[in-house]
C-alpha cells in the first residue's frame, strides 16, 4: 500500500528500476507526492535528464514511487496517497522523503531505485528499510525535470539491496562513472551529541568498524550543530520560493497538508539576514569537513542515531541530524546496513569529499563483505 503513484506496463529484461515521482518521465505526471500538484499535473513532456542513462541501458521502469508531500520531511508517511509500508516492520515509519523509493527495493518490486536528497531523504529510508544508498556530490547529477524543494542542496542518488546495486544505479545515472578507486584503508570516526541517541546503533557501527579492518581515529566537527540548523534555515527558505505557485493560490494551499503547510509558513518567516548568516555557516562549515576529509580519507557515523520510530510517533524525532550538515557541504555519503543488537539493522554512514562516490563505493563494498546486514529473505 502506497508505493506505487503509477505503475509502467510489465517490460521483459533490463534492469528492474522505480523512479521517485519528484523525476520526470515522459508521458507520466509527476505529482511530487501532494494532492495539490497531482490534480492539475499533465503528463511529462519529456524524461528527466538523469533518465538518459536508464533509456540507455534498456532499463525496466517499473513505476513511479511515492514520498513525503513535495519531498519536504523526512518521515515517509504521506497521508494522501498512503504511507509505504516498511517491509522490515508495517507498523514503522518508512522513512523519507524517498519513502517508495526504498520500499520498492526492499520489496523486491525493483533492483534500483532513484531517490532525491537534500537533507537526507535518500539515507534516511534506506537506514530504516534496511537497505543501501547514495547521497550524490551536489552538481554531479544534472536536475533538470526534477520537483525541487532546495535547489541549492537537492541531489538525485541510486538505492539498492546492496553496494553492487548502487554502483549499477550509478552508472546508469552517470554512464562513465567506474569505482576506479582502492579502498580506504583508514576513517575518522564521528559522533555528533544527539538527545534520540540509540546507543545500540553507535555499537553497530563501531562493530561493523572493527570487522572490517579499517583503521579509526575518533575526530570531532565543531560546526556539525551549526551546520544542521544552517542547512534547515535553507531548505526552509528554498522551499517556499521553490512552492509558491502552490502556495500563493488559496485553491492550491488549502490541499496541501497542515504538516506542509505550516513548515512552509515557518520558510516563509525566514528574514534575509538569517539566511545570509546561513549561507555564511555554509561556506565556513565546507571548509570545516574539507580541512578534516584531508587528514582522513572519510568520516564514519550511523546514517540515524536511532531506530525508525512507530507510525504513531512519525512526527516527532530530528531524522536528519546525522545527514543533513552533509547536504550543506555538498560533499557525498553513502548508507550501508548493518547488523545491530536490535532486532532491526543499523546503518553505517560513510562520508567523503566531493567526487569521491568511487572510494565510498569501494570502502562499502568491503564493510558490506565483512560486516554488512544479512537478510533472512
Amino acid at each position: 500500500m502506497g508505493t506505487f503513484i503509477s505503475r509502467m506496463p510489465h517490460c521483459a529484461g533490463g534492469i528492474r528500476l522505480a523512479v521517485k515521482d519528484l523525476i520526470d518521465i515522459a508521458g507520466v505526471p509527476t505529482t511530487a507526492g501532494c494532492r495539490a500538484v497531482a490534480q492539475t499535473a499533465l503528463p511529462a513532456a519529456c524524461d528527466a535528464a538523469c533518465m538518459a542513462g536508464a533509456r540507455s541501458a534498456a532499463a525496466a521502469i517499473v513505476g513511479k514511487v511515492n514520498l513525503y508531500e513535495l519531498a519536504f520531511g523526512a518521515s515517509g508517511v504521506n497521508i494522501w496517497f498512503g504511507t509505504p509500508v516498511n517491509p522490515l516492520d508495517p507498523a514503522l515509519v518508512p522513512g523519507g522523503s524517498s519513502s517508495g523509493s526504498a520500499v520498492a527495493v526492499a520489496d523486491g518490486d525493483a533492483d534500483i531505485a532513484y531517490g532525491t536528497d537534500t537533507g537526507g531523504s535518500i539515507r534516511v529510508p534506506a537506514a530504516f528499510c534496511g537497505i543501501t544508498g547514495l547521497k550524490t556530490t551536489h552538481g554531479r547529477i544534472p536536475l533538470d525535470g526534477v520537483w525541487p524543494l532546495a535547489p541549492s542542496l537537492d541531489t538525485v542518488g541510486p538505492m539498492a539491496r546492496d553496494v553492487a546495486g548502487v554502483a549499477a544505479g550509478m552508472i546508469m545515472l552517470e554512464p562513465e562513472f567506474r569505482i576506479d578507486a582502492a579502498p580506504a584503508s583508514s576513517a575518522g570516526r564521528l559522533r555528533p551529541a544527539s538527545p534520540d541517541l540509540d546507543s545500540r546503533t553507535e555499537e553497530a557501527v563501531d562493530a561493523a568498524l572493527a570487522r572490517c579492518g579499517l583503521a579509526v581515529t575518533e575526530v570531532s566537527l565543531p560546526g556539525w550543530h551549526d551546520a544542521l540548523r544552517a542547512g534547515g534555515t535553507i531548505i526552509d527558505a528554498e522551499a517556499v520560493e521553490a512552492n509558491r505557485h502552490l502556495i500563493a493560490d488559496p485553491a492550491t494551499r488549502d490541499l496541501l497538508s497542515a504538516a506542509v503547510r505550516d513548515r512552509l509558513a515557518e520558510g516563509a518567516a525566514v528574514t534575509p539576514e538569517q539566511l545570509s548568516r546561513a549561507r555564511e555557516v555554509q561556506d565556513s562549515w565546507r571548509e570545516e569537513l574539507a580541512s578534516l576529509l584531508r587528514d582522513v580519507p572519510l568520516l564514519v557515523l550511523p546514517t540515524v542515531p536511532f531506530f525508525p520510530p512507530a507510525l504513531a510517533d512519525a512526527a516527532g524525532p530530528s531524522y536528519t541530524r546525522n545527514t543533513m550538515p552533509v547536504n550543506l557541504a555538498g560533499f557525498t555519503a553513502l548508507a550501508i546496513p548493518v547488523p545491530s543488537s536490535h532486532r532491526l539493522p543499523a546503518s553505517l554512514q560513510l562520508i567523503g569529499p566531493p567526487g569521491s562516490e568511487a572510494l565510498l563505493l569501494a570502502t562499502g563494498a568491503i564493510i558490506e563483505a565483512t560486516a554488512g546486514y544479512r537478510r533472512s529473505t
